[in-house]
Order: C-alpha cells, then sequence, then structure tokens
C-alpha cells in the first residue's frame, strides 16, 4: 500500500496531503514549546485509508525533531 505524501503547510500551519483535500491543523503554544492539533478533516471520498493516521505521524514527527510536545486536541 503507497504512503501518501504529506506536506508541511507551515503558512496555514497545517500537516497536509498533496491535494490538500486532507489535513490536520495545529495551534503553537507555550513559545513555540507546544504544537496543539486542534482540527483533523479527511473528506468522505477518502476515508478509510488511514490519511489521519499519516498526517498526525507527521506532525509527531515534525514536533518531535524540533523539539515540542504535543496536545491532541483533536
Amino acid at each position: 500500500k503507497e504512503i501518501p505524501k504529506i506536506v508541511w503547510n507551515e503558512s496555514k500551519r497545517r500537516f497536509e496531503t498533496e491535494d490538500k483535500e486532507a489535513y490536520v491543523e495545529y495551534v503553537v503554544r507555550e513559545n513555540g514549546k507546544v504544537m496543539d492539533l486542534v482540527h483533523t478533516y479527511v473528506p468522505s471520498s477518502k476515508r478509510g485509508l488511514g490519511l489521519a493516521s499519516h498526517l498526525c505521524r507527521a506532525a509527531f514527527n515534525h514536533a518531535k525533531s524540533h523539539s515540542m510536545s504535543i496536545i491532541p486536541t483533536c
């Protein structure tokens, strides 16, 4: 099974699929020490493919590499 490419869209504060249809939005808190995942969206046509998992994994890896904590609000 092909792993979808997830892109970090820093200006929109989200990680998204290449087609920008599925994404997880975040808010940076505590002077850049915390990434709060506030909203996840996957269109109904793409549900059941594990996209939310791939999006969250990209956000977690990004946070880890920047020494940030995660708050999974969504």
